[in-house]
């Protein structure tokens, strides 16, 4: 089964706790601090493997869950990190975070390794928080919680050329003659009902990659027919080359093909309608084919190559024609910096990293640095507290919660956790 869109939830590993611990030697009085540090979650990392052709290994488990860091121990033992969970997917895989839009990977090599969540890392034992000042601190962190996403798995196709045109244009027909693709071929719409990939190679020893996909019809890009669920697969293709039926055959306008097609590809996406284009003029040897070709060139001020894919003519030139053309093309990635996450989440965040409300009179503070340091907190010693309020007063939320007018005895509230207001 050919699947190439799935969306997934990932939860990475939780860092381990740290240790609140103090040595407790024979004759060796205040021995201080001795708490090791908690190990690091499990990443969730997305490997290429080009031996995948689909996503379907993705289809049937909706949540992947790295493990938790090890807990660290007393005499210093630090916690096991977690290992990471690793993903294959198959070659021109992308994975967007559904909640920021935001491509966290674009998978095109054997190999390649892309983090798309990262682990928490371990919470520090007591002993990485003794200073001169304060030589045996009674409290530690909690691991760092691992990251939650929620993501959109697609396979878009790593194909040179893109087979497109409506139904019964001759794609199967030409991708079977001019490479060892072995498609589906008859007489209907739709026979084509998954994408086709086959490799071509010219008479001077060049090879490129020939995707064909299934018959678009008018309104695909808007979910008619099939052509919304492979449009995707044209986005990576270098040349599109563009099969019309120019005998007629099922009682339409070539030009008008002509047309649809390509308003379909401009309502997918713009970079389709900028990419270089040439016609694969099929079925001329079907009566009227000529005098179509002549009507059809009278508009059309692009490379036409006359074929008969059925009886296998013309399509060496074809061949030969997409090879000088793709040496023309240098590749480059899908994405540009600006569509994969960067540093304009991370400013977004630092600008305003907590909210405020009220709430059926209680102050209910949101924010996820805030939500962070709540869960790393480990409330064992009223030190653990105070060193809370301290954080939460360098960030703020003490003069915001002035400016909303809040008194002594006020409850403010995070996550589950309620405390009075205290000046």
């Amino acid at each position: 089964m050919f699947i190439d869109e799935v969306t997934i939830s990932l939860i990475a590993g939780n860092g381990g706790n740290g240790c609140m611990a103090f040595r407790r030697e024979k004759y060796l009085e205040m021995g201080g601090p001795y708490g090791g540090n908690g190990g690091r979650g499990g990443n969730i990392v997305f490997k290429g493997d080009e031996g995948l052709n689909t996503l379907i290994d993705l289809r049937y488990s909706k949540i992947y869950r790295a493990k938790n860091g090890a807990h660290g121990e007393g005499k210093a033992k630090q916690g096991a990190n977690a290992p990471d969970l690793i993903i294959k997917v198959p070659l021109g895989t992308v994975v967007t975070d559904l909640e920021t839009n935001f491509v966290l990977a674009d998978i095109t090599k054997h190999n390649e390794e892309v983090i798309v969540a990262y682990g928490g890392r371990g919470g520090r034992g007591n002993m990485a928080f003794a200073t001169q000042s304060n030589k045996a601190p009674s409290y530690a962190e909690n691991g760092e919680p691992g990251e939650e996403k929620k993501v959109k798995v697609e396979l878009k196709l790593l194909a040179d050329v893109g087979l497109v045109g409506l139904p019964s244009v001759g794609k199967s027909t030409i991708i079977s003659k001019i490479s060892a693709a072995k498609p589906k071929i008859a007489a209907y719409h739709f026979t084509t009902l998954k994408p086709n990939l086959g490799v071509v190679k010219d008479s001077l020893n060049r090879s490129f990659v020939v995707a064909d996909l299934p018959g678009l019809i008018k309104g695909a890009s808007k979910g008619d027919g099939l052509g919304d669920k492979f449009l995707k697969h044209i986005e990576r293709t270098r040349v599109i080359a563009h099969v019309i039926d120019m005998g007629g055959t099922e009682g339409r306008d070539p030009y008008d093909d002509y047309v649809t097609i390509n308003k379909e590809l401009e309502d997918f996406s713009e970079k389709l309608k900028d990419k270089p284009q040439i016609i694969i003029a099929n079925k001329m040897d079907v009566e009227g084919a000529k005098e179509n070709l002549k009507a059809f060139k009278e508009k059309v001020n692009l490379p036409v190559y006359e074929v008969s894919a059925e009886q296998n003519v013309g399509l060496d030139k074809v061949v030969l024609a997409l090879a000088d053309l793709l040496d023309t093309i240098p590749k480059s990635p899908l994405y540009d910096e600006e569509h994969m996450e960067s540093h304009i989440l991370y400013r977004f965040k630092t600008e305003q990293p907590f909210t405020v409300t009220i709430e059926d009179g209680v102050y209910v503070v949101r924010g996820e640095e805030i939500e962070k340091i709540y869960k790393m907190t480990w409330f064992v010693s009223d030190e653990a507290f105070r060193r809370f309020s301290n954080k939460l007063r360098k960030l703020g939320i003490d003069d915001k919660l002035k400016e909303m007018g809040i008194q002594n005895g006020d409850t403010v509230r995070i996550l589950d956790y309620e405390f009075e207001y205290r000046e």
